[in-house]
C-alpha cells in the first residue's frame, strides 16, 4: 500500500481542524499541542514548527472562525434583494449565521476567543475581529448603531445557546431554552 505525501498546506489544514476541535472541547488554557498533535496524526514539534506557538495556532484557528463569519454575513446580505431594507438585510444575515451556530465548534471557539480576552495577543485579535464584525453587519445592511448593536447581541445570544447545546426545540430542550426559541419564531 503506497501511502501519499501531504503537503506542508494540507498538513496545516488538518492541524487547523484538529486545532479547532481541541480548542472548542478543552479551551485555550487547557488544550495542549500534543493533544492536537494526535488528533492530526503528526508530532508535536511539527506542529510548533508549522505555527511557531500554542498561542499562534490559536490566533489562527480564531482568524479562521471570524472568517467563516463574515463569509456567511455576506452570503446572506448577497441573498437579500437589491432593495432590501436593513431590517430584510439583517435577517438575511441571521438565516444564513445560522449555518454557524449549526457546527460543534465554531461557536465554542468563538467563546473561547472572548474567554481568553485576558491574554493581551488574544484579547487585541478577538476586540479587532468583533469589532471588523460590527462594522460589516453596519456596512452591509446600513443599520443603525442600533439595530446593528441588537442584531450582534441577539447573535451573541444565539451563539452562547449553541455552545451549551440548547438551539433545537424539543422534549429535552431547557424550558428557558424554549421559551427564547419560541420568541425568535414570533
Amino acid at each position: 500500500m503506497t501511502r501519499t505525501r501531504m503537503t506542508a498546506g494540507e498538513r496545516s489544514e488538518e492541524v487547523l481542524v484538529a486545532a479547532t476541535s481541541a480548542f472548542a472541547e478543552s479551551g485555550y488554557a487547557a488544550t495542549k499541542t500534543d493533544e492536537i498533535a494526535r488528533r492530526a496524526g503528526v508530532s508535536q514539534p511539527y506542529v510548533i514548527r508549522l505555527f511557531g506557538t500554542k498561542q499562534q495556532l490559536f490566533l489562527d484557528v480564531l482568524a479562521r472562525v471570524c472568517d467563516r463569519i463574515d463569509e456567511l454575513f455576506r452570503s446572506g446580505a448577497a441573498d437579500a434583494a437589491a432593495d432590501a431594507t436593513p431590517h430584510e438585510r439583517l435577517d438575511a444575515m441571521g438565516d444564513r449565521y445560522r449555518e454557524f451556530l449549526g457546527d460543534d465548534h465554531l461557536p465554542r471557539v468563538f467563546l473561547q476567543g472572548i474567554a481568553a480576552a485576558g491574554d493581551p495577543a488574544i484579547g487585541e485579535s478577538i476586540r479587532s475581529r468583533f469589532g471588523r464584525i460590527y462594522t460589516l453587519v453596519r456596512e452591509l445592511t446600513a443599520a443603525s448603531p442600533e439595530e446593528a448593536r441588537d442584531f450582534m447581541a441577539m447573535g451573541m445570544l444565539l451563539t452562547n445557546m449553541a455552545a451549551m447545546g440548547v438551539t433545537s426545540p424539543g422534549p429535552d430542550c431547557e424550558p428557558w431554552a424554549a421559551e427564547i426559541l419560541a420568541t425568535l419564531e414570533e
